[in-house]
């Protein structure tokens, strides 16, 4: 044990030191922040201003069509062909198709430069309300009354099992992939630096000295814990620093320009802010919810899921890292590594497009049963915790075949290792490794 607690010392130490490390800590938080920060920034920038020439030979829309803030609309009754849209000082052309009040109404847009999507926004939402006033006035129907009887559906979900309290199913689901992903990322960042640093010392021919004092295996596990160590300092230092330049870029350059909804709001009219915010966007795209946002995290077991998080976490990285270490150990340079990289990474690939499918159907069979396979397990699993659709036996069955697999997977690699890291210009196959597994000693 004193001897794998040496590697492991050697392999955080060795590693924190190198100038790649110390470069990454401060540059990656940096370029984080920045892109934070940047796209603020240019959310909250005005655009150019659209002047839409809109072409209306029928006379059907008239002056119904309202300016905003990012868009004028200038009405014509005559065809423009496209040099003469080209020679005009117009941004965007809309001609409005004859059939435009008809059951399927229809525009062409032609653009000199491609418009923003607020500007893309703003023009449907104005010209279908111009197309809505045209047909109420055809049929005789009074604008004011028809608003009272066009009201959008809200349809509140609520669980059986909780009397009373307003499910959020999918959001609380959107927690778990956070959780899922974030391990994915970890896995395999540093998972290949496990791989790579067994290749490193092979290749040095490092590994000789070590072996003649240590056991494969060792060496193997104390690689291991001791780049996992590395990646937990590194990500803890991100998290830090990230949150303190961005918190205090936010308040030097005014947060109150980066909420959500005045950054969906900009450069519209109210009717037109209403109009997207209520109708083509979420209902809470439309501000911030504080009671919502209360209400999710007060129904996910926040103990519960943190706990299962850092199991999985470290169960999955030892699981991914003891292979690719053993990869890592059979071949000599990182381009013999393709043919074994695909089967091992895979599982992982899986696993994330479950995740995603479990957010938006959490009962489907693929979702129950990604979630005990160890492979896939790591990342399904957390979805389904923090939805709290994972009965406790199923939950504790996951753990359980994770820990024996990880076991197990442990047991072959170090059989791999132990073999594979003495093993020098000779092109590994999956049939060698298979040998590998069965020799003595």
């Amino acid at each position: 044990m004193n001897k794998i607690r040496l590697i492991i010392w050697r392999e955080f130490i060795t590693r924190v030191r190198k100038p790649s490390f110390l470069i990454m800590t401060i540059l990656g938080p940096l370029l984080i922040a920045g892109a934070i920060l940047g796209m603020a920034w240019i959310g909250t920038q005005e655009s150019t201003k659209q002047q839409v020439l809109v072409i209306d030979q029928e006379g059907v829309i008239g002056t119904r069509l309202k300016d905003s803030d990012n868009v004028t609309f200038f009405l014509d009754g005559h065809a423009w062909t496209d040099s003469m849209f080209k020679e005009s000082p117009y941004t965007i052309r809309l001609n409005l198709l004859p059939d435009i009040l008809k059951d399927h109404p229809r525009a062409d847009l032609y653009f000199k430069s491609a418009p923003s999507e607020f500007a893309m926004a703003t023009i449907r939402s104005e010209l279908e309300k111009a197309i809505e006033l045209a047909k109420l006035q055809d049929t005789g129907i009074n604008k004011e009354d028809y608003d009272r009887v066009r009201k959008p559906l809200d349809i509140d979900t609520f669980d059986i099992e909780k009397v009373g309290t307003q499910s959020y199913a999918q959001e609380r689901a959107l927690i778990g992939f956070f959780f899922g992903y974030f391990m994915f990322i970890f896995i395999f960042m540093y998972g290949v630096q496990v791989m790579r640093g067994v290749m490193e010392e092979k290749q040095n021919r490092v590994v000789e000295v070590l072996i003649s004092s240590v056991k494969p295996f060792q060496l193997m596990m104390g690689k291991i814990v001791g780049i996992a160590l590395v990646g937990f300092t590194q990500f803890i230092l991100w998290i830090v620093i990230t949150g303190t330049i961005t918190v205090v870029g936010m308040t030097v350059l005014g947060a109150d320009k980066y909420d959500p909804a005045a950054l969906a709001q900009q450069g519209m009219t109210t009717e037109v802010r209403e109009q997207i915010l209520k109708e083509q966007m979420p209902a809470e795209a439309s501000g911030f919810d504080q009671e919502k946002v209360t209400d999710i995290i007060t129904q996910v077991n926040i103990p519960l899921v943190l706990i299962t998080f850092l199991f999985y976490f470290i169960c999955g990285y030892l699981l991914y890292s003891s292979l690719l270490a053993a990869i890592g150990s059979a071949v000599d340079s990182e381009t013999d590594t393709q043919q074994f990289m695909f089967p091992v990474t895979l599982p992982m690939i899986i696993a994330i497009v479950v995740a995603q499918i479990a957010v938006v159907n959490p009962t489907s069979p693929a979702v129950m049963w990604c979630s005990f396979i160890p492979f896939t397990s790591p990342i399904v699993m957390m979805v389904r915790v923090a939805m709290g659709s994972a009965p406790v036996w199923q939950l504790l069955l996951s753990m359980a075949l994770l820990v024996a697999t990880f076991v197990f997977t442990t047991w072959l690699a170090g059989r791999i290792y132990r073999t594979g890291i003495l093993m020098y210009g000779k092109k590994v196959s999956w049939r060698e490794l298979g040998r590998w597994l069965f020799y003595k000693g």
